[in-house]
């Protein structure tokens, strides 16, 4: 539990809260390890620098004093190096030198023997000095590797930390260390540089963040708000609105997002508009035959009808009933269709007998209407690979379409086309055709051109839409085409077997 609530603030169901938590903590991070390394780098360059500042200082005081050191030989072999070295003469004119040079550059100065006594001590505040005289330890580094530098208190010579530097003294004849030159400093100025730019840091810190904080603000808000709006659609979408739409205006993955997810609602909302459709048609397909066979046969069974017009009304009835079975069967094929569960039965078998037995089947409707039918005669056989029942129903469905929109006295052309890749069946009546706005959709599920049932009464608007989707499992493909109030033509093709290439329209004609 107290895991969970210690990552809560990450954890919020806000998207744009999450963003936010997230990149102000990866700022504030880098600006802490910057900060970190910033002054780490800072303080060591500044004590650095101070390291070589106290050694020139060091070096260039022992350089004043070696003409003033004096010796007393004994002999060739042994010095004798005198307690103040320093000519007497010399001292009063070295310690008003080294005061100045104190003074100026702001360091201690403490000049000591070989024992660590010291000669002279030039301070700016005497407090400092705790104890004068130098650890041998530090005299004996300083002489023997020339150089000596410490961070504290010098062994206890100091009351506070500070930086030492420490230089050997040589005789002005010969290069014989007879003392040292200590310099140092406090260790406030190091601290206070690395202080002051610190300080510098963090507000600059505070003011970058704020100002990124700002700017991650607004873009996570304008990148988080089509998100939101989507999640407020969805939710609209779930009560049966479908009318709200998402802006998408920018070119990003969001913006393809919200076009997705606004394509999706267009196609929701179409898709609700077809259901809407499909449920007035089939109630509206459904009741109308119900309600003649249940009137004629309830008229039949009361005695109402007559008994020598009860074949007559037992005929409406059969129509109905086989009606019914078709707007069945259709609605069987399209679940076993959509479920993948339709299997092909393939075999060979001539189309153009397909073609004229379901003419016939036209016939009294073709007669009653003076329909002209053309080019059924220059056909010749021709031999399909394919669902003979199936392709039968594709023909059936293109024919009764055809008879049903041709006009009165219009004509209706069939043509067979065939090339060595596959088979085109090309059907054309006169009419009063389909608008182009229209063309594309006159495939899609239960779409009917004709909204008003004038000519269209029994259509379902399910017959083409399985038209097509029994030509593409073999397959194959359809297209319309047509000149409003002018003609209507339907082509779809069939590959031969084994083949699946199409060959364009155009060079079939050619």
């Amino acid at each position: 539990m107290k895991l969970k609530n210690k990552f809560k603030f990450f954890s919020s169901k806000s998207l744009f809260l999450k963003y936010m938590n997230v990149s102000v903590l990866i700022i504030f991070v880098s600006f802490l390890v910057l900060g970190i390394i910033l002054t780490l780098t800072i303080s060591k360059y500044w004590t650095n620098e101070k390291k070589k500042v106290l050694r020139n200082h060091a070096v260039n005081i022992s350089q004043y004093i070696r003409p003033n050191v004096t010796m007393k030989e004994w002999n060739d072999t042994e010095i004798e190096v005198l307690p103040l070295w320093i000519d007497s003469k010399y001292t009063e004119y070295v310690k008003t030198f080294l005061t100045m040079y104190s003074s100026d550059v702001g360091v201690d100065i403490i000049i000591t023997d070989l024992k660590g006594n010291s000669l002279i001590s030039i301070t700016n505040n005497i407090d400092d000095i705790k104890n004068p005289k130098v650890d041998q330890d530090i005299i004996d580094q300083t002489v023997k590797n020339t150089y000596y530098y410490s961070k504290g208190d010098l062994s206890g010579v100091y009351n506070s930390e500070r930086y030492s530097s420490a230089y050997p003294v040589y005789t002005n004849a010969k290069d014989i260390a007879v003392g040292t030159v200590i310099v140092s400093i406090g260790t406030d100025d190091v601290e206070n540089v690395t202080r002051m730019v610190f300080n510098i840091f963090l507000l600059s810190a505070i003011a970058t963040l704020s100002m990124s904080i700002l700017a991650i603000g607004l873009f996570s808000y304008n990148m988080v708000k089509p998100l939101k709006q989507m999640a407020q659609a969805a939710k609209q979408f779930g009560k049966g609105d479908f009318s709200v739409r998402v802006n998408a205006s920018s070119n990003d993955e969001i913006g393809e997002l919200a076009q997705s997810f606004n394509n999706m609602a267009e196609s929701l909302s179409s898709s609700e508009i077809t259901r809407k459709s499909f449920v007035a048609n089939v109630s509206h397909e459904l009741k109308t035959p119900m309600t003649t066979i249940a009137g004629f046969i309830d008229g039949i069974l009361d005695g109402t009808i007559p008994s020598e017009k009860q074949d007559y009304y037992l005929h409406i009835v059969s129509e109905e009933v086989k009606r019914l079975s078709r707007l069945v069967r259709s609605m069987l094929d399209l679940s076993r269709i959509d479920s993948g569960e339709l299997k092909l039965n393939y075999q060979k078998f001539d189309l153009l007998d397909t073609l004229v037995t379901i003419v016939i089947t036209f016939e009294r409707e073709i007669e009653n209407k003076n329909i002209d039918i053309r080019g059924l005669e220059e056909l010749t056989p021709k031999t399909v690979y394919g669902d003979k029942d199936l392709i039968y129903q594709v023909v059936y469905n293109l024919i009764e379409n055809a008879v049903k929109f041709t006009n009165e006295g219009g004509y209706i052309k069939f043509d067979i086309i065939e090339t060595p890749e596959q088979t085109n069946f090309i059907i054309k009546n006169s009419g009063i055709g389909i608008k182009k706005s229209e063309i594309d959709l006159v495939f899609g599920r239960f779409y009917k051109t004709d909204k008003s049932r004038s000519k269209d009464k029994k259509g379902l608007g399910l017959g083409l839409y399985l038209v097509r989707s029994i030509i593409r499992l073999h397959g194959g493909d359809i297209s319309a085409d047509s000149v409003y109030g002018e003609y209507t033509e339907f082509d779809f093709y069939l590959p031969k077997k084994n083949t699946n290439k199409k060959t364009d329209r155009k060079n079939l004609q050619g």
